[in-house]
């Protein structure tokens, strides 16, 4: 297994995160080379400014947390991000459509994203504590056949987070090429050591540090 900060997007998106809040996200970031800092638009330019000479990618959210605003919103949201210099983008998919059987709909907002964002890397929440089982499979089939890069969990301010067996979910319906970023609820090391041996290719959190400790406490 790779070093588990290589796995970690460290994030904070609180509508509270101050200037000098993120400053320290991207410190912590750099200083634990932890793979990405995750931040709310509004701060990729900070990010990039401070992140510029590190190897630590920019990841920034669309349509977030609800997904529930048209695609030229999302289209605008993450045209902005990527020109201020984010790398990847979490967008949130449109759960009522989902819900509303509109499939093709739901896989035109996210094509259109990834159209948009091009060879950066889109992840598409699908926000799981929202969804049967049956909305798990139909929502995952569609991230991957609309072509984004990632199937992700949770927006993190949702009731539940990620879990095992919704990760086991996912992969059933998805092929290998697709990747599973895990997010919510993810706190320390043997957490998110079971996720990465499952498959899981990112874990999404804002404990980043303590996981990072964990593992070294075991080394």
């Amino acid at each position: 297994m790779k070093p588990i900060n290589s796995y970690i997007d460290h994030t904070l998106l609180k509508s509270t995160a101050s200037i000098d809040d993120i400053t320290t996200l991207c410190n912590e970031a750099m200083k634990y080379y932890f793979f990405s800092v995750c931040v709310n638009g509004y701060y990729v330019p900070l990010a990039e400014e401070l992140l510029r000479d590190s190897k630590v990618k920019i990841c920034t959210v669309v349509g977030f947390p609800l997904g529930a605003m048209s695609t030229r919103a999302k289209l605008f949201e993450a045209e902005d991000a990527i020109g201020y210099g984010a790398d990847e983008v979490d967008m949130v998919m449109n759960l009522g459509l989902l819900k509303s059987g509109k499939l093709n709909s739901v896989e035109t907002d996210i094509a259109s994203v990834k159209n948009t964002i091009g060879i950066k890397v889109l992840k598409v929440i699908i926000e799981t504590c929202y969804l049967t089982s049956e909305e798990i499979s139909t929502a995952s089939k569609i991230v991957e056949s609309a072509g984004a890069d990632y199937v992700k969990t949770s927006t993190g301010f949702g009731p539940k987070g990620a879990s095992l067996d919704l990760i086991s979910e996912i992969k059933k319906n998805v092929s290998s090429n697709m990747k599973i970023k895990a997010s919510g609820g993810i706190r320390d090391f043997i957490t998110a050591r079971a996720y990465i041996d499952l498959g899981v290719s990112r874990i999404g959190t804002s404990s980043g540090i303590a996981i990072f400790n964990g593992e070294k406490s075991l080394l």
